[in-house]
Parts: C-alpha cells; structure tokens; sequence
C-alpha cells in the first residue's frame, strides 16, 4: 500500500511539472515573437517585445514588493523603538535609585536597655 502512494505521489508531481513546464515555454514562444509598444511617458513610448516586458514587470514587481516590506520593517522597528525607550529609562531610574541605596550606611544600631532580654 505503501508503494502504491509512493507511486501515485511520484508520477502526481512529475505530471505537474510536466504541464508546468510546457505551459512556460508555450507563453515564451507565443510573447517572444510580437513587439509591443510600450507608453511611459508623455510623448515617449517604446517598442519591445512582450516577453522582455514582462520579464520588466516581474522584476519591478519583485522590487516593489521587498522594498515595500522593508518599509513596514522598518516602521514597526521604530515603534518598538519609541515604546522601549520610556521602558528603558524607568529601568535606569530604578537602576540609580537602587546603586544610592546601596551606597547609604546605614547607623549601626547597639542595644539598649529596654532592648536586652530578661533573664
């Protein structure tokens, strides 16, 4: 029974790939041939084929979406910055006021006579 999943498993992910793999290079044959002309700006266009603007988009795509998640990055490191810092001196208060009260001596206090047990 084993095997027969095993089995099963192996030729599922071979087929996949396999229409993966021929869908990829029937898009890359059918959007190499055609030139598109591409508008970027007023009165300023360019001619290219498909398949090189797409493979534009992608990579701008790609960009956009690190450079995006390193700005949310970025902000919640700044607000874990702004909530730390108040924590952070009440730390170094507590932290000074502790070291004064170490270096305080206190009086020795000696034994009085009300203070001495009765025997």
């Amino acid at each position: 029974m084993n095997t027969l999943w095993d089995k099963i498993k192996f030729w599922t992910k071979v087929t996949i790939c396999t229409i993966v793999s021929v869908y990829l290079l029937i898009f890359i044959i059918k959007n190499m041939g055609p030139d598109v002309t591409f508008w970027y700006w007023y009165g300023r266009t360019i001619q290219a084929s498909m398949l090189f603007l797409i493979a534009c988009a992608f990579i701008a795509g790609v960009i956009v979406t690190i450079l995006t998640r390193m700005m949310y990055r970025t902000a919640r490191q700044f607000t874990t910055m702004r909530n730390a810092s108040p924590t952070e001196k009440l730390e170094r208060e507590v932290a000074d006021m502790k070291a004064k009260a170490a270096m305080l001596q206190t009086k020795g206090t000696t034994p009085t006579a009300g203070d001495q047990p009765i025997a």
